[in-house]
């Protein structure tokens, strides 16, 4: 079975409504539970490195998606990072230049 490493970053997908509005609350586990049917598909693990709303990912932030990727390489088959909407974009452009030759 493959083996997945879920990473969590917070975003509109984990996030609940507050009195300020939407906030990244949404645990990388509750998240999984949502879709109980990827247990028969492979092998997951979730990490959370960081717990931000998109539009406060910085590039200090990508960095720290890269060392994840990096540190868990050779453990794991695929990556499937959560992200929100209003910077995926540029994190996926980042990552994209900044994990080469994977």
């Amino acid at each position: 079975m493959k083996k997945i490493l879920f990473i969590a970053t917070g975003g509109t997908i984990a996030s609940k409504k507050t009195e300020n509005g939407l906030t990244p609350q949404i645990t990388p586990e509750e998240l999984l539970s949502y879709i109980p049917e990827v247990e028969g598909l492979c092998e997951i693990t979730a990490v959370h490195p960081f717990n931000l709303d998109s539009s406060n990912v910085v590039p200090k932030n990508w960095s720290t998606l890269v060392k994840v990727a990096k540190e868990h390489y050779e453990d794991y088959d695929g990556f499937v990072i959560a992200h929100g909407t209003d910077t995926m974009a540029y994190t996926a452009a980042a990552l994209s230049y900044m994990i080469q030759n994977s």
